[in-house]
């Protein structure tokens, strides 16, 4: 049941241009691109440019949330796809440019500021996604969330024999939150996804006691797992959604705060780099 939206989200554009990103900048360092690629000139110097400007341009996307009148230029979720790509497609030209190298001070400090920011994208991107539904830039609904839990509930109780299944499901999601406020904050979602993967661990070796004694001793009806099994994924998936949500939520804040001077700090360095070299 729940697989369509893994394969969805598995296959996103964006997580599919970052792989081909990666495995670009991947190549980049084994070709010894100095053979072929200087800084100073030619196609090294247009990469820096190229990849310089592309950085500029993700300033677009804050100005098109902010300014209705910059509606002209395209949607919001349309620019915040293309600020997702110039956040990889910069970074990629400008290793290429440097020939993924360490030059003078300037050139690394302007690198390590414009790596230190794109891989905080990512993050934010991670943090994004866990917190708004779809590029509609709202935050997901706790209510509805909630309402999605109780629909299950309902679904699995009205289910024939079952009814184990889902008493061990409304015990264990209540769980999730034990202990969490001796956690730090950073590490909530993953301690909350341990426990999702262990209840759906047992719950699963309990649907399969099920089915068997459901059989007499006879095979597995394969297709009846795989729904019983779509559907507590399903639901441990929601109740999971529900307790990480203020956390995904925190972390979201608090590096909105950090990546804004971090891109700003980028913005500096990189100045200073193009007057130093076109000076010196």
């Amino acid at each position: 049941m729940a697989s369509g939206g893994t394969y969805a989200r598995l296959f996103n554009p964006i997580i599919l241009f970052a792989l081909l990103c990666a495995v670009l900048a991947g190549v980049g360092m084994h070709l010894h691109t100095e053979r072929f690629i200087t800084p100073e000139s030619g196609v090294g110097y247009s990469l820096g440019i190229v990849g310089g400007s592309s950085m500029l341009l993700l300033l677009l996307y804050s100005a098109r949330k902010r300014w209705a009148w910059l509606s002209l230029i395209g949607s919001v979720q349309r620019w915040f796809q293309v600020h997702m790509m110039l956040g990889l497609v910069g970074p990629l030209l400008i290793l290429f440019h440097s020939n993924f190298r360490l030059g003078a001070t300037n050139s690394n400090v302007a690198l390590f500021c414009m790596l230190v920011v794109s891989v905080s994208g990512l993050f934010g991107r991670y943090f994004y996604g866990r917190i708004h539904v779809g590029f509609e830039v709202r935050k997901a609904d706790f209510g509805a969330l909630r309402a999605e839990l109780d629909r299950l509930q309902q679904e699995s109780e009205a289910s024939p024999g079952m009814a184990e299944v889902a008493m061990q499901l409304k015990v264990g999601v209540l769980h999730f939150a034990e202990g969490l406020d001796r956690v730090p904050e950073v590490l909530r979602p993953p301690f909350i996804a341990r426990r999702a993967w262990r209840l759906r661990r047992q719950l699963d070796r309990l649907v399969d006691e099920h089915l068997k004694a459901a059989a007499r001793g006879g095979d597995v009806d394969r297709e009846s797992r795989r729904r019983t099994r779509g559907f507590v994924a399903q639901y441990i998936d929601a109740a999971r959604k529900v307790v990480e949500f203020a956390a995904y939520e925190r972390l979201f804040s608090a590096w909105h705060i950090l990546h804004l001077p971090l891109f700003f700090m980028l913005l500096l360095a990189g100045i200073v780099h193009v007057v130093a070299v076109h000076i010196y």
